[in-house]
């Protein structure tokens, strides 16, 4: 037998905290999906070790975790997602009285550099929105979900979830779903309006199989857009536009955030606008906001050089 005895074993402890996170607090499928593969490699590591209970969870086992973690080639934000998991399993066991100690207090993630998200340029957007065209359904509703993307910063969860009912068109304004269920009133532009409304009044009637489908954005077949389908759309149309590098809907959501800020918007307002709860989750875009200005100054300061 393995080493500990305690009351829970690490499976339903997980199963508990899963539940705990889907339900109780309203976190979306896939973030809940993300915890159960996180904490799935930590009971993975931890039954190699000969533990298969809770209160057999020892601060040295997490350390090796991490160990291995960052020696086995994972990037910093994968560590640091995966170690968030941990540490909320715990303090939800610990609160809940299922576990008598919490293993994870007092241990830190070594502090690494954070990465600058990835960005598109002002003529790099311009081409990946004409990229699809206008000359078929299909083409109308990429175009359409680009202008949208780039025009509200939305996740791409929120840009397939996304329903009819939700679009405020006539001013210019949409109502977005994101994490927790949270909610928030975007302004769009005109020009994601007015191909909004090319794509929902010509173009989406003719996908359509049932005329009371809610989505927005709906597939070849008239069913709901997958996350999936859009990924190799929008890599499809990043290649079409000559943009060789890898092309994300968060690249969309990065440099959305970030040509406001380059452009004057007040920091709080772009983190009402991307749903951060945390303002230090939307801080990172100053730090892009700098680079490109110290660019800007070395191209055309006479004496930059």
């Amino acid at each position: 037998m393995g080493q500990g005895t305690g009351r829970l074993s690490l499976d339903q402890a997980v199963d508990a905290f899963l539940h705990h996170i889907g339900v109780e607090r309203g976190l979306s499928p896939n973030t809940v999906d993300a915890y159960g593969l996180d904490l799935r490699c930590l009971c993975d590591g931890l039954a190699l070790a000969g533990v298969r209970s809770i209160d057999a969870v020892q601060p040295r086992q997490l350390t090796a975790f991490l160990r291995e973690q960052a020696t086995s080639g994972r990037s910093a934000r994968t560590q640091a997602r995966r170690w968030s998991a941990v540490r909320g399993l715990f303090r939800y066991l610990r609160r809940e009285g299922l576990c008598a100690t919490d293993p994870t207090q007092g241990i830190r993630l070594p502090k690494t550099g954070r990465k600058l998200p990835d960005l598109l340029s002002h003529a790099e957007v311009d081409a990946l929105i004409d990229a699809p065209g206008v000359d078929s359904p299909l083409g109308l509703r990429d175009t359409a979900a680009l202008e949208f993307m780039y025009a509200s910063g939305c996740r791409v969860s929120e840009l397939v979830d996304l329903k009819l009912e939700q679009l405020h068109l006539d001013q210019e304004l949409v109502l977005l779903s994101g994490k927790g269920k949270k909610q928030r009133l975007v302004p769009l532009g005109v020009g994601a309006r007015e191909r909004l409304v090319q794509w929902i009044d010509v173009a989406r009637p003719a996908l359509l199989r049932a005329p009371s489908a809610p989505w927005v954005f709906v597939n070849r077949y008239g069913g709901k857009l997958s996350r999936q389908g859009w990924f190799l759309r929008l890599r499809k149309h990043a290649l079409a536009a000559g943009i060789t590098r890898d092309v994300s809907p968060h690249v969309l959501r990065h440099s959305f955030a970030t040509h406001l800020l380059e452009g004057g918007a007040d920091l709080r307002a772009v983190q009402t606008l991307l749903g951060h709860q945390d303002i230090s989750t939307t801080e990172v875009y100053t730090h892009v906001g700098q680079q490109h200005l110290r660019q800007s100054y070395r191209r055309h300061h006479p004496r930059a050089d």
